[in-house]
């Protein structure tokens, strides 16, 4: 059985999100005001590809909902 890790890519992490893809890119880049240090940082696929682990994107919503009040 394959239990590796399932990877993102920018279109299912703006619909897991619901993030905008300039905002994602701002929160991973630390010259952006909108920076989160927090947030998952992506991995790199190939060349010009990126993809993000799903269970970070997961852990990073739920981290954001719990400073929320949700859980």
């Amino acid at each position: 059985m394959n239990t590796s890790p399932k990877v993102l890519r920018i279109k299912d992490v703006i619909q897991k999100t619901g993030l905008a893809r300039s905002t994602i890119y701002d929160r991973i880049s630390d010259k952006s005001p909108r920076y989160d240090q927090n947030f998952p940082k992506p991995l790199k696929l190939g060349l010009s590809a990126v993809g993000w682990f799903e269970h970070e994107i997961d852990a990073w919503l739920t981290k954001q909902a719990s400073m929320r009040g949700f859980y």
